[in-house]
């Protein structure tokens, strides 16, 4: 991954296989938050490289089952 990935880039650390949204840069790490909920993480740039377009998707499943999920006062997994 670039050092220079612009804010909000939807990524996938894939030391993980967790999808996120980059927040920014502390130290060696990037800053990324989860598409759902949670709290955010640092991630070993080594590690991150852009979501494909199927990944994409899944943030967009990730994150309308977690809209419903609050929406109807239930709790997301």
């Amino acid at each position: 991954m670039t050092a220079e990935e612009p804010a909000g880039t939807l990524v996938i650390d894939t030391a993980s296989d967790r999808l996120g949204y980059v927040m920014g840069r502390e130290g060696p790490y990037i800053q990324l938050r989860p598409v759902a909920e949670g709290r955010e993480w640092d991630a070993d740039p080594a590690h991150v490289r852009r979501a494909t377009d199927e990944e994409r998707l899944r943030a967009v499943a990730e994150r309308t089952r977690a809209m419903n999920s609050f929406s109807s006062g239930g709790i997301f997994p």
